[in-house]
């Protein structure tokens, strides 16, 4: 299409809300900045920003227009990297989505990543909804559970476990369960999936089946939150091994039945199979089985 220059000057107005910052990065005229964009406004039939002597926002159809321009640039840059030397240096923007949790096991890697590869921009989605990879204009996705889509690539990151842990002032309050049976009298923070609204189950036994008589003292679609709940003394949680592990050390937390929780985790890294690998989301995904969950 005709409107390349204004696609560009459009999302670099976007990124910052100002003609002015993007007039910078562009090494053009705010003014011309400006006109670019009304072109480009006049051409698609839309207002893509609100303007005001003080400020500039996107509207609704300029919002949406940005996220699709912003996979249309980065696919821009991918095939130009992909036709030239640079395409040996790992760089660009890198759209990666992570269930909220996920921080907890990231964030702690992410600085040897970024000396490793200073030119990759990671962009990180941290949401516990499922997500189309290409649609939502991911790079790729980490998840844990089964694999169910057939179109993705995937390798997986490694495995992790499942603890029931209270807090020491539950225990001195109600005691701790010796047996599954006795769960049954003790108060649980249940784990509700926010995908489907249906509760984790408690995979204890060696047969994987749920204790039965499983109560709920309480529900929460967040798993920071049910650590939290479980901290202050609410009750009896079950959760990943590396979310409970700086709480137990702290002594904040200490496990339950260790004999019976078995429940095992796994989290994956997916991605397109019909894009090219380029070097960014390859080194990310190598880098990424390298060094998570090496405890584990």
């Amino acid at each position: 299409m005709d409107n390349l220059n204004g696609i560009v000057a459009f999302v670099r107005t976007a990124d910052t809300l100002s003609f002015v910052a993007a007039s910078r990065h562009l090494g053009i005229s705010a003014s011309a900045v400006g006109k670019t964009i009304a072109k480009l406004e006049r051409s698609l039939g839309v207002r893509l920003f609100h303007r005001t002597t003080r400020r500039v926002t996107l509207t609704e159809e300029g919002r949406r227009f940005y996220e699709s321009c912003q996979r249309i640039l980065d696919e821009l840059r991918d095939a130009e990297a992909m036709l030239s030397q640079a395409a040996q240096t790992p760089r660009g923007r890198l759209r990666v989505s992570l269930p909220v949790i996920g921080y907890r096991f990231l964030l702690p890697v992410l600085p040897a990543f970024g000396a490793r590869y200073p030119e990759i921009e990671l962009d990180l989605d941290f949401n516990d909804r499922l997500v189309d990879v290409v649609d939502g204009g991911f790079d790729a996705v980490i998840r844990s559970g089964a694999l169910t889509d057939s179109s993705l690539m995937s390798r997986r990151l490694g495995p992790f476990r499942f603890v029931l842990c209270a807090s020491p002032d539950y225990a001195a309050r109600f005691g701790l369960p010796g047996s599954l049976a006795d769960l049954a009298r003790h108060r649980c923070v249940r784990y509700r999936f926010p995908t489907t609204g249906k509760l984790q189950p408690w995979t204890l036994e060696a047969d994987g089946t749920e204790p039965p008589h499983l109560g709920a003292a309480m529900t929460c679609n967040n798993m920071e939150a049910l650590r939290g709940a479980v901290i202050a003394g609410f009750g009896i949680g079950f959760m990943p091994d590396f979310l409970a592990r700086e709480a137990l050390e702290c002594g904040s937390l200490v496990t339950v039945l260790d004999d019976h929780t078995i429940a095992p985790g796994q989290f994956s890294i997916l991605w397109p199979s019909n894009r090219q690998l380029m070097p960014k989301l390859r080194v990310f995904v190598d880098f990424m089985c390298e060094q998570l969950f090496r405890e584990s």
